[in-house]
C-alpha cells in the first residue's frame, strides 16, 4: 500500500480531476426528465461498481458456504453427526442423524440393512465459525472504513477503490492455501481491510455521478452486487467443492473467487475517471479532528442515531442469516446440490427486484414527501417481509427456499434507500465519512450479533432440542424478529427527520457564506 501513495497525494489528482471531460451534470437543468440524465458513460460507471460490489460479497461470503468442507479440513468450530451424503436417500429411513448426539451413537448408527449411514465430525458452525464470519472480518472492515474514507473526501477515489479492490482479491486468494486456523484468521483480516474502502469509495463516486432524482435508482442498482455476489457465493462453494478439482475441493473456491477482482482494478485504474465534486459543496477546510467534529455532531442528531439503530438491527438479522443459511440448511439434511440449486438463484431474483424497486419507488415519491417517503417504503416493506422470513425457517424445502424470494423482494429495500437518506441528511463536505461512520455502527453492531447464535443454540439444545432443531430455534430469534423491531424503529424517526434535515440545511447556507 506505501508504494501507491504518491497517486493519491495532493496537487496532481486536483489538476487531472480539472482537465478531465465533464460528465453532464454539469450542464444538467433544471426539470429536466430523470432519465435523460443518464448517459452512457454513467451507466458503466454504475455497471463497473456493480462488478465490484458482485466480488465483495462474492469472497466475503465464500466461507459461509464452505465452512463445513473447511473445517473438516483445517479442524475448527464444532462437531455433529452427520449424514453420509453417499447414502442414497433411502438408506435412511429410520434414522436421523442430526438428532444423535454423542460420537458413539452416532458411529454406531445403522439402517435397517445394518449399513453405518451416519459419521461424526466438524460441523463447520460453532465459536471458531462464528469468530472468522463476524469479529475477525468486522472489527478490521469497521475501523479501516473509517480511516479509509476520511481521504476519500480529499483524494483520487477510482485509485484507492481499485487498490482496495485488487488487495481483498489476493486475500481471498490466498485463502484457498490455508493450512491452520490462524491463518484463516489473518485473512479475514486482511479481506476486511481491503472491502472497508467498497462502500465508502463507490458511493460517494455514485453520488457525485448521479442527480439526487436519480440517485435511489443508481444506489440500488449498485446494490444488486449484494445479490449477485451472495448467489454466486452459493454456485462457486457447492459446485466447485463438488468438481474437487485436483482433490482440493473447496480450495478452488477461493482461488477462482479472487483472480477476476485483480482485472477488475487494472480496468478501473485505466477508464474510470474520477468525478468532480459536486457544487454544492463548501471548500474543505479543517483538521482531522475538526472533521471528525463535523460527523459526530451530525451523528448525535435524533434522526441519525434511530437511523443507525434502525439499520443495526436490520442489518444484524441480514449477517446472521447469510452466515448460516448452509450450515441450518446442512443440518435438516439437505444435500449440496440441492442447497446450491435453489439458492444460487433465490436471493438474486428477489434482492435484485428489490432494491431497484425501492430506488424507483423511493425516487418517485420522494418528489412529493421528500424524506418521509424513503422512511415509509423502508418500515412498511420490513413488516411485509417478516412473516416470510419466519416461513423459511417453519417450512420444509423446498417450500423454504421459495419463502426466501418475497422475504428479499419486501425485505432488501433498506439497503439503497437507507444510504441515499443518510448522504441526504448531512452536509456535502463529509458525505464519504458520514456513510462510513453510518456503515462503521451498522457492521459493529449486526455484523457481530452471529456470536449469538451459538450461545442460544447451546440454551435450546440444554432443553433436549435436538441440535438442527436448536439451531433453528436460535435462527427465528435472530432472523424475523429484526424486522419487525427495525421497522418500528425506522417509522419513529419521522417524528424528528424533518426537523434535521431543515437544520442541516441550514447549517450548509451558512458555511458557504463563510
Amino acid at each position: 500500500m506505501e508504494d501507491d501513495r504518491p497517486l493519491l497525494s495532493g496537487k496532481n489528482d486536483e489538476e487531472s480531476d480539472t482537465t478531465m471531460e465533464k460528465e453532464p451534470e454539469t450542464k444538467e437543468q433544471e426539470g429536466l426528465p430523470w432519465y435523460r440524465t443518464l448517459t452512457p458513460y454513467k451507466l458503466y460507471v454504475l455497471f463497473l461498481l456493480l462488478l465490484t460490489y458482485l466480488l465483495n460479497q462474492l469472497d466475503r461470503y465464500m466461507l459461509a458456504i464452505t465452512s463445513k468442507s473447511m473445517a473438516q479440513e483445517i479442524h475448527f468450530g464444532d462437531k455433529a453427526c452427520m449424514k453420509n451424503t453417499s447414502f442414497s436417500d433411502n438408506a435412511f429411513k429410520g434414522v436421523k442423524c442430526g438428532d444423535i448426539s454423542t460420537e458413539a451413537l452416532c458411529r454406531n448408527a445403522t439402517n435397517n440393512q445394518t449399513q453405518h449411514v451416519c459419521y461424526y465430525d466438524y460441523n463447520g458452525q460453532g465459536n471458531e465459525y462464528q469468530i472468522v464470519a463476524g469479529p475477525a472480518f468486522i472489527v478490521i472492515y469497521t475501523f479501516a472504513g473509517i480511516f479509509i474514507s476520511y481521504v476519500a473526501d480529499r483524494y483520487n477515489r477510482k485509485v484507492m477503490l481499485a487498490v482496495c479492490l485488487m488487495f481483498w482479491s489476493v486475500m481471498t486468494l490466498l485463502t484457498g492455501f490455508v493450512k491452520e486456523y490462524w491463518q484463516l484468521v489473518i485473512l479475514r483480516f486482511g479481506l476486511g481491510f481491503g472491502e472497508a474502502g467498497c462502500g465508502p469509495f463507490a458511493v460517494s463516486i455514485l453520488t457525485d455521478y448521479f442527480t439526487p432524482e436519480t440517485r435511489g435508482f443508481a444506489l440500488g442498482i449498485y446494490n444488486w452486487g449484494i445479490y449477485f455476489g451472495y448467489s454466486m457465493a452459493y454456485a462457486f462453494g457447492n459446485f466447485i467443492s463438488l468438481a474437487d478439482i485436483n482433490g482440493q475441493g473447496w480450495r478452488w473456491t477461493f482461488i477462482l473467487s479472487g483472480i477476476p477482482g485483480i482485472a477488475i482494478g487494472v480496468l478501473m485504474l485505466l477508464t474510470l475517471k474520477e468525478p468532480e465534486r459536486k457544487k454544492e459543496k463548501v471548500e474543505l477546510s479543517g483538521s482531522a479532528c475538526s472533521r471528525l467534529g463535523m460527523t459526530l455532531k451530525q451523528f448525535c442528531s435524533p434522526s441519525l442515531i434511530l437511523i443507525c439503530l434502525a439499520g443495526s438491527i436490520r442489518n444484524a438479522s441480514g449477517y446472521v442469516f447469510a452466515y448460516n443459511t448452509q450450515p441450518y440448511f446442512t443440518s435438516i439434511n439437505r444435500s449440496p446440490e440441492e442447497i446450491g440449486k435453489y439458492l444460487s438463484w433465490v436471493p438474486l431474483v428477489g434482492g435484485s427486484v428489490s432494491v431497484l424497486l425501492g430506488g424507483f419507488i423511493s425516487d418517485r415519491l420522494v418528489r412529493r414527501l421528500g424524506l418521509y417517503s424513503r422512511i415509509l417504503v423502508i418500515g412498511i416493506s420490513l413488516l411485509i417481509a417478516a412473516p416470510f422470513a419466519a416461513g423459511t425457517l417453519y417450512f420444509d424445502p423446498p417450500g423454504a427456499y421459495f419463502f426466501q424470494i418475497p422475504t428479499y423482494i419486501f425485505g432488501e429495500m433498506w439497503v439503497g434507500i437507507t444510504l441515499a437518506v443518510v448522504v441526504e441528511l448531512v452536509p456535502g463536505e463529509i458525505k464519504t465519512t458520514a456513510v462510513a461512520a453510518y456503515l462503521f455502527i451498522i457492521s459493529n453492531i449486526g455484523g457481530n450479533a452471529n456470536t449469538l447464535v451459538p450461545p442460544l443454540t447451546k440454551y435450546f439444545e440444554n432443553k433436549d432440542y435436538s441440535k438442527s432443531e436448536a439451531l433453528r430455534a436460535a435462527l427465528y430469534i435472530m432472523y424475523p424478529g429484526p424486522y419487525v423491531y427495525g421497522a418500528v424503529v425506522y417509522l419513529s424517526s419521522l417524528c424528528v427527520i424533518k426537523r434535521d434535515k431543515k437544520k442541516t440545511q441550514k447549517e450548509m447556507v451558512y458555511e458557504a457564506d463563510k
